[in-house]
């Protein structure tokens, strides 16, 4: 028989409720479609880092479904009932440990044990702050059950040198404390590394060659001189093959060039060849030699003298014949045995080679390998061990926090919760007379708005600057308008333990905001226009003023043109009484209505202004959602999650004035103005206004302004026939 699941229809999506027991226990059967998320990072959360990072068994950064789903599988065999975790608990009752098991019975002992040492025999539940500090008193301890020693000075210091070269040459753990040790596998492949490598150069030390026990020595030597050797021989050659070429293949006079203290640099010595080169086949050991080579050749020397036929001289068989004989020492040298591995979780930093050979044969031949296991098993009899505590420590994590990660990535009921904030959620950001909730982690802005444009929010990416730590977040704006929202702008940002940070917002994706936002902006795009065409025409004509009275200045005979002043004036007042005409027709119309019709001609130009900002706001703002920003931080989301005005609303909060409180409209800072005067002049205005209003409907004014239209064309008429 399938589980009974119960889903509820939320941000355009099916999101599983949890109301049971066995709504947790039957997740697996769960179509992983039907969860909200598919994965999410393990930073950028507001969420416990210890529990995300016993999440993250692979430690790849990334919480994924099987994650989840082995944390559910691991809890269940450690307690009695999933209940009490549908409460986000912070106590774990030892009630609920699973004792039926062996290792049920040694958690319960382990529990029982650690509220002892803390003092706390009466409690018949563990939490976790009892865990931590049960850790922390362990970790003081050399003896505390994790297996693992460092290089603590309560051992003796052979065997410190033993952990501290194991650590170098093989590779660490990290100790319940923190520091780098080792376990029983890294000593014992440390000391099998010894005995490989001690074995190998046993086997050097013991090969035949014609220099005894100076067979490392010149072996050394000859590596280093082979290059310079090799190239002399080779230029001998060379000269008895074309005498001519001698003197370029002694030395280029490019290399000839002293530096300030008048001799040559070693680099320049360096590409000298090794010794003057003539046509006979021997290389002269004593005199005339490279001065850079020289101590090595005399060390070479001394060490194949009693191979030579003349001790001062080195031909090019004898040269041939040396390296010959090193030919089994030289195989065996190229033969390096290879280390054995183990698996550790700190890298090593040395090679083996680093250590001496008096180290290697102490450290091989000693008994620290029977020490170290003696210790090992005395750890391994520490009551409280400290493997057992982990176990506990993660049994109170997930029994605490593995119900809210469920709700935040299973289904996103936090986020639409009015009381409680979502993981990704990381605190608060006031700017502008506002705060918005909705503010997430971002790591690269480029690469973050690439997806979260998507997502149809405007978006204020923050840098958010404390005490010298710095971070950047994106914050979503779902209320109010944005005229004032620009790069720049600081704000305070506060996250969820409380701490404050300075906010500067460095990049905006600019989105529709609200509803009021798309009312008012055809009529703030009209005022912006007027403005500017007024500071577009006042700015012109001051320019022809200051143009003509410049033209004045510097030709005061300049005679005055009546006919064109007379024709610019006949301009502007036809201009004026085209105005006239167009504001005594809607006058007209306005006073040829009925009362009750005019409030509907207004309604009807405020829609005809507004209602296409509205409707496409409106579509966009139904367009909000949640996916693509989530995505853009590292969320694998299933659907969309759509963001609705109402959420949207609630997600930015505007500034609003505390129910109980009296707002003052008198600013002290205007200029205080008679009462009488100013009750005279809204009268006068209004009696101007409805004298206007009746002469405009009775068309006297538009009379008279036609009659002085006709007067001014005539007067035109006859300046121009003058």
């Amino acid at each position: 028989m399938s589980h009974m699941w119960t889903f509820q229809r939320v941000g355009g999506l099916d999101q599983v409720v949890f109301k049971n027991a066995d709504d947790i226990i039957n997740l697996p059967n769960l179509d992983p479609k039907l969860w909200v998320a598919l994965s999410c990072p393990t930073t950028g959360l507001d969420f416990d880092k210890r529990t995300l990072a016993l999440l993250d068994e692979d430690q790849d950064g990334r919480i994924r479904i099987p994650d989840i789903l082995d944390a559910i599988a691991w809890t269940r065999g450690k307690i009695h009932s999933f209940e009490t975790i549908l409460h986000s608990s912070d106590i774990l009752p030892l009630s609920q440990i699973n004792t039926e098991t062996e290792q049920g019975k040694k958690l319960f002992i382990t529990a029982r044990s650690i509220l002892v040492n803390l003092n706390k025999s009466d409690c018949d539940y563990l939490t976790q702050d009892d865990v931590q500090q049960s850790i922390k008193i362990n970790a003081g301890k050399l003896y505390n059950g994790d297996l693992i020693f460092p290089a603590s000075a309560e051992l003796s210091p052979e065997m410190q040198t033993f952990i501290k070269s194991a650590i170098k040459i093989v590779g660490a753990e990290k100790d319940i404390s923190g520091e780098n040790g080792i376990n029983i596998d890294i000593a014992k492949t440390f000391v099998q590394n010894l005995q490989i490598w001690q074995q190998w150069q046993k086997d050097i030390s013991n090969t035949q060659t014609p220099f005894g026990e100076n067979s490392a020595e010149i072996w050394n030597l000859v590596q280093t001189l082979k290059p310079k050797i090799d190239d002399y021989f080779l230029r001998v050659e060379l000269a008895q093959y074309a005498p001519q070429a001698q003197t370029a293949l002694n030395v280029d006079e490019k290399y000839i060039v002293p530096t300030e203290n008048g001799l040559l640099s070693d680099e320049a010595l360096a590409e000298l060849p090794l010794s003057k080169i003539d046509t006979h086949n021997s290389l002269d050991l004593v005199n005339g030699l490279n001065p850079l080579w020289k101590a090595k050749i005399k060390q070479f020397k001394t060490l194949v003298s009693p191979l030579l036929a003349n001790s001062n001289v080195l031909t090019e068989e004898e040269w041939q014949n040396i390296q010959t004989s090193l030919d089994p020492y030289a195989s065996l040298i190229n033969s390096k045995p290879s280390m054995v591995q183990t698996k550790v979780s700190v890298q090593p930093t040395d090679s083996i080679e680093d250590l001496s050979n008096k180290t290697i044969k102490n450290m091989a031949n000693s008994d620290l390998l029977a020490q170290f296991q003696e210790m090992v098993d005395q750890d391994n009899k520490t009551p409280i061990s400290a493997s057992d505590v982990l176990v506990l420590e993660k049994l109170v994590l997930f029994h605490k926090h593995l119900y809210r990660l469920l709700v935040n990535f299973t289904s996103f009921s936090d986020f639409f919760s009015l009381e409680k904030r979502a993981a990704f959620q990381l605190g608060k950001l006031y700017i502008d007379g506002r705060c918005a909730t909705l503010c997430v982690s971002v790591d690269n802005i480029a690469k973050h708005i690439t997806m979260s444009n998507y997502s149809e929010l405007c978006l204020l990416y923050c840098e958010c600057t404390r005490q010298g730590e710095k971070k950047v977040i994106a914050a979503a704006i779902t209320a109010g308008q944005g005229d004032l929202l620009i790069e720049g702008r600081n704000g305070v940002f506060i996250d969820n333990e409380g701490n404050d940070w300075d906010a500067n917002v460095v990049k905006i994706i600019t989105k529709p905001i609200s509803i009021q936002q798309a009312v008012w902006a055809p009529y703030q795009r009209i005022g912006r226009l007027i403005t500017e065409q007024i500071n577009k025409w006042a700015t012109s004509k001051d320019a022809d003023i200051e143009k003509t009275g410049t033209q004045v200045l510097q030709n005061p005979d300049t005679k005055f043109d009546i006919g064109k002043s007379v024709g610019i004036f006949a301009a502007i007042g036809l201009a004026l009484g085209a105005i006239g005409t167009a504001l005594a027709t809607i006058f007209q119309a306005l006073f040829s209505l009925s009362w009750w019709q005019l409030p509907l001609v207004i309604i009807g130009l405020f829609v005809i202004i507004s209602g296409p900002s509205v409707i496409l706001a409106w579509l966009k703002l139904r367009h909000r959602t949640l996916g693509p920003l989530l995505e853009a931080s590292g969320w694998a989301i299933n659907g969309q999650v759509k963001i609705n005005l109402l959420l949207g609303g609630l997600l930015t909060s505007k500034a609003e004035l505390p129910k109980n409180a009296k707002r003052n409209l008198r600013d002290p800072m205007r200029k205080r103005r008679n009462k009488f005067a100013i009750v005279f002049w809204i009268a006068l205005v209004l009696g101007i206004g409805i004298t206007g209003g009746w002469l405009w409907h009775k068309g006297h004014i538009t009379h008279f302004i036609e009659q002085q239209k006709q007067e001014l064309i005539q007067k035109t008429t006859d300046t121009e026939k003058q």
